[in-house]
């Protein structure tokens, strides 16, 4: 049921570190269960650095996905939410102008944002290089997402689709590699050649969440396909939904394809630029990457991208995390094995 009154625990005193960070780490879970996996498997001050980001990010999201308040809001809502990383003392009006949006009972993304004063200030726990670079990265995203909600639901061609992921997930890639890098020397020293693969990575991501979220953005008015590549096989972007033109609205899927393999290609390259003695890490980048590799093979000429959302079983989810925690720490074999599930073998 929606509910205008939110009902949601505000409050930002701090608890026990330890207990807090349990709560956060629960809220992670109820969010996401690919990204929980791979950032509960880090070391400890990572793992609780990157919960923390991955949630503010989520506010992001929640505010631009919400499917029930009007863009002028949302662009309202949103630059709030910046105005908040930039300065806490924005918090409350904040929260008041989240109040006034309806929101569904239980809905983990809607406790998320309300827990936003929890996670300002668990920033306050980290060195403030971190903490900086956190805001940053995430304002920079929450900037982009208003600026994409004034621009309006078309996306052109794919260079305007490659700067709307850029904003909503090339730079989570450079925030991930700000923290490794300020986690490790070895990885600092490295930070020049990961930084590109890092954007690159995270767009192959963005492309396959593209794919698997078709019909669901189609739904609330969005369409992230450009439009130049659906021209070039006589649609219009909204003929990619018409029963009768499945066949040629899956040449464009497969164009959609093509390219997040071409980014996935660089996310390989990203993982195994990482030290692979730092073996934790790795698993954290391989994880996502191998399950949009995998997201890729059975989205391939299959009409269900267009009427539903593909998603991998949990079975396969379980083989895929098994094999690369024995063997993930060889380049060779991650290749190898990338390659296998981009080419539809089993997992």
């Amino acid at each position: 049921m929606i509910q205008q009154t939110p009902g949601i625990r505000t409050d930002s005193a701090i608890t026990d570190g330890a207990a807090e960070m349990e709560r956060l780490g629960a809220l992670l879970r109820e969010t996401s269960r690919t990204f929980s996996v791979s950032i509960e498997g880090l070391p400890g001050s990572l793992r609780e650095q990157l919960t923390v980001a991955y949630l503010l990010f989520r506010v992001s999201d929640y505010l631009e996905d919400h499917e029930t308040i009007d863009r002028g809001d949302k662009i309202e809502l949103l630059e709030r939410w910046g105005d908040v990383l930039g300065d806490a003392d924005a918090m409350d009006d904040f929260l008041s102008a989240l109040g006034e949006i309806p929101h569904r009972s239980g809905d983990p993304e809607a406790t998320v944002a309300y827990a936003s004063p929890s996670l300002i200030a668990g920033l306050e726990r980290f060195p403030r290089h971190v903490s900086e670079a956190i805001r940053r990265r995430v304002r920079e995203t929450t900037r982009g997402m208003a600026k994409w909600q004034a621009k309006g639901p078309r996306v052109e061609d794919e260079q305007e689709l490659d700067d709307y992921m850029h904003h909503v997930a090339g730079i989570v890639g450079y925030l991930v590699t700000d923290l490794f890098a300020s986690h490790s020397e070895a990885i600092a020293r490295r930070k020049d050649t990961l930084m590109p693969l890092a954007r690159e990575f995270g767009l192959a991501l963005q492309t396959v969440n593209v794919i698997r979220g078709l019909k669901k953005d189609f739904e609330r008015g969005w369409i992230f396909v450009p439009r130049t590549y659906c021209s070039a096989y006589g649609l219009t972007p909204a003929e990619l939904f018409n029963p009768d033109r499945v066949d040629t609205a899956l040449r464009v899927v497969d164009d959609l394809i093509d390219k997040a393999e071409q980014h996935l290609i660089s996310g390989l390259a990203y993982v195994r630029t990482l030290p692979r003695r730092m073996h934790r890490l790795r698993l954290a980048c391989m994880w996502p990457l191998l399950f949009a590799a995998k997201t890729i093979a059975v989205s391939r000429d299959n009409s269900a991208v267009l009427f539903d959302e593909v998603k991998i079983g949990r079975d396969t989810v379980k083989r895929i995390i098994r094999r690369s925690a024995i063997h993930g720490w060889s380049n060779l074999w991650l290749r190898r094995y990338t390659g296998r599930l981009l080419r539809g073998g089993n997992a």
